[in-house]
């Protein structure tokens, strides 16, 4: 067999000790790598490198498509970006697997029957990472979410599904809150589910799908969600099977891919030789599977099973009349080792060479164009006078733009209308949205001289939103008590 090129990243903190554990076991067991070695994270970030990495860095991952990657540390309080967003989001991983298993009666759960994967969206939402100050008192996130994102992530979580003989998905959104952005993640869930009548489909607020997630993860099997919910989700759901350091993070696109643990780089307790590689090494697993070494990723996984029900367990998941003995990263590694060629007796036997390998390729469905019509505009203002009172600013504005094609609708403070007709109790920041709209169609001109008048009244304009219909459907949210 040829060896796959793949290139590898010993991170900081623990990592390079599980780094050279797992690919110790993972070369031992056969598989067939030809490993190219990269240096990302803390010290490319004391260098200087804004971002973690050089252009070598980048351009071998360019060249070798699969990424082995241990946990980095991103300095913090500098500003810097973090490079495993960077890389996923540059890269096109746009699925996030990570399967959440139970080894119990060899690890100790609550949970023994858990058996769940979170399939993450990975390049949207909130982690854009756009964010602005715009008043003394105001900071501001983007949370944006596509529709092409959103039905390659759902419609790959149903494949996923399919391939691996899985019987349900479920989404989780906030769409009760949140209606244009994840209510169009519902949408599209709804709408894609109609092409997999073999697999049963249901949809949860977040909030309390977490709660069930918590209490029963067995009434679950694939969940999907966009990227925040799915990364809080899934350290849950790893640490629901008894600990969070056996969690595997599969990123998939559709020509590159990664593989890492989705824990992080401890550097408290770098180089005492006492970290569990556990995580990383079945993020290895992952790999061999992905890249078709299916043959050595059973070997593996089925070692590392028999290794733990043996009861040859580090310290984070030692627990006395369980485990059988403590050991140190190296002499867990050399009994995982051991044990190549045997399988558990009380775990389930691993099998991966008849299971199918993913192909994230997908196709979006063609969707017409939307007649698109400008309506109006919201102005964000910073105002912080006459004891804030939104009938006052609401009056001076109203003065402000009597002869204006656009009328003044109403302003909100912090998302609630405070104008008119508001509500007097409401505490007031120094942030205020005014909406102005029209009954018919507006060009881009007339914003232009509306956002005059209010310079010409030395209002701070912080930033506008122009508030479309699509179709003759509003494109924007109402204010709260609008």
């Amino acid at each position: 067999m040829a060896k796959t090129p793949i290139t590898v990243a010993y991170g900081d903190g623990i990592g390079p000790e599980i780094m050279k554990a797992s690919l110790k076991i993972l070369l031992a067991a056969g598989a067939e790598l030809e490993i190219e070695t990269i240096e990302i994270g803390e010290q490319a970030y004391l260098r200087g490198l804004e971002n973690g990495m050089d252009k070598h860095a980048w351009e071998v991952l360019l060249r070798n498509k699969v990424f082995y990657k241990a946990p980095i540390t991103t300095p913090l309080g500098k500003g810097y970006k973090s490079v495993n967003v960077t890389i996923r989001k540059s890269l096109g991983l746009f699925a996030n697997v990570r399967p959440c298993v139970s080894y119990y009666p060899a690890i100790d759960t609550r949970h023994p029957m858990m058996n769940v994967v979170i399939v993450r969206e990975n390049e949207e939402d909130l982690y854009a990472g756009i964010e602005h100050r715009q008043t003394q008192e105001v900071y501001q996130t983007l949370k944006l979410m596509t529709r092409p994102g959103s039905e390659k992530i759902i419609r790959y979580a149903f494949e996923y599904a399919r391939a691996n003989k899985r019987k349900k998905v479920t989404a989780f959104t906030k769409d009760n809150i949140m209606k244009m952005t994840d209510g169009m993640f519902h949408h599209m869930f709804d709408e894609i589910a109609l092409e997999y009548p073999d697999i049963q489909t249901e949809h949860m607020i977040v909030d309390i799908g977490t709660a069930r997630l918590a209490d029963t993860p067995e009434m679950f099997d694939v969940i999907v969600l966009p990227n925040l919910y799915g990364d809080i989700l899934s350290d849950v759901a790893a640490q629901l099977t008894g600990s969070v350091g056996l969690g595997v993070s599969s990123n998939i696109g559709e020509e590159h891919a990664m593989f890492e643990a989705i824990h992080g780089s401890a550097p408290d307790i770098a180089g005492r030789g006492i970290a569990n590689p556990s995580g990383l090494l079945l993020a290895g697993v992952a790999m061999l599977v992905h890249i078709g070494q299916a043959e050595v990723a059973e070997r593996v996984h089925n070692a590392w099973k028999r290794t733990i029900e043996d009861g040859i367990h580090t310290g984070d998941v030692f627990r006395v009349g369980r485990s059988r003995e403590k050991v140190s990263t190296a002499e867990f590694t050399d009994a995982v080792i051991e044990r190549l060629g045997k399988k558990p007796e009380l775990l389930r036997v691993v099998s991966y060479a008849n299971e199918p390998i993913m192909n994230a390729v997908q196709k979006l469905k063609d969707r017409p164009k939307e007649k698109k019509d400008l309506m109006g505009v919201d102005v964000f203002i910073e105002w912080d006078e006459n004891g804030r009172s939104a009938d006052r600013l609401g009056e001076r504005i109203k003065a402000l733009v009597n002869t204006s094609s656009l009328e003044l609708k109403m302003i909100t403070n912090r998302g609630l209308k405070v104008y008119p007709d508001g509500s007097s109790a409401a505490f007031h920041t120094d942030h205020w949205r005014c909406r102005f709209v029209s009954p018919t169609p507006i060009t881009h001109a007339q914003i232009l001289e509306l956002l005059q008048r209010f310079i010409d009244a030395n209002f701070d304009i912080i930033k506008t939103e122009n508030l479309y219909y699509f179709d003759g459907k509003a494109g924007f949210s109402l204010g709260q008590g609008e």
